[in-house]
């Protein structure tokens, strides 16, 4: 098996064409045509994962996080492209068109939270998140089964009534607050909510749920595993998880 057609596979499922204009997604680094055996599927490649995939010896690491975002003005030894190099790691990465996709990473956290009848939404910025819903619950009560769920802390606003309609963006979607008041839904779940964002939906009794930016885009990686398993029966594929944000 070669990095190259475990990319071509990935990339069929979610496009890179599909990924925002911001962003980096793709073979970032290494060679396609290079043989692979064992795979590490993380969030993020840090150096951790780096050593992490060397002490496995895995040749490829597949991440949501682009290992290369903004322009690299040096590649010192110690760095993680430095690293990567060194040990003939290729890396993949697949971070907002693997957002958006079926399967992708919220339409993983609506189904997770418990929603229904899941749709994408097309946000007034162009960018597809995702809508469901769910039996009347109260703000409280959705809270707790989110924390559950997600087996997270929940940061949340109670709007006063109750809950039907949802609107869900993974990681950090505080910018869909509005979106979710213009189209008539009873709560957002995503993370990364500013306290500006908190008053307006204070102001138009909406109730919005920061779920912490971690805890809804990790849970992509073991799907994301199974996928790769379940085509690619000859690999061996591992997963690492880079951090957990831990509260008091």
């Amino acid at each position: 098996m070669k990095v190259i057609d475990i990319f071509n596979f990935l990339n069929n499922l979610f496009s890179v064409s599909s990924a925002c204009d911001f962003d980096n997604v793709g073979l970032l680094l290494g060679d396609g045509n290079q043989n692979v055996e064992k795979v590490l599927v993380s969030l993020d490649c840090s150096l951790e994962t780096v050593n992490y995939a060397c002490e496995n010896k895995c040749q490829l690491i597949i991440t949501h996080h682009p290992v290369i975002f903004s322009p690299l003005k040096s590649v010192l030894k110690g760095s993680i492209a430095f690293e990567l190099i060194r040990n003939n790691i290729s890396v993949i990465c697949m971070h907002t068109n693997l957002d958006i996709a079926k399967m992708g990473v919220s339409d993983t956290l609506a189904k997770i939270i418990g929603l229904e009848k899941i749709m994408p939404f097309e946000a007034s910025d162009g960018f597809l998140i995702r809508q469901g819903v769910i039996s009347p619950v109260s703000p409280k009560s959705f809270a707790r089964a989110i924390k559950t769920n997600l087996n997270c802390n929940v940061k949340y606003f109670d709007g006063g009534n109750n809950i039907n309609r949802v609107l869900v963006c993974s990681g950090s979607g505080g910018d869909y607050v509005l979106d979710a008041v213009e189209n008539g839904f009873d709560a957002l779940v995503t993370s990364e909510i500013k306290h500006h964002q908190f008053l307006l939906a204070k102001n138009h009794n909406i109730s919005v749920f920061d779920c912490g930016h971690y805890e809804t885009e990790n849970i992509i990686i073991e799907p994301l595993r199974k996928l790769l398993c379940d085509k690619f029966k000859d690999l061996e594929i591992i997963t690492h998880n880079v951090i957990k944000i831990e509260y008091l």
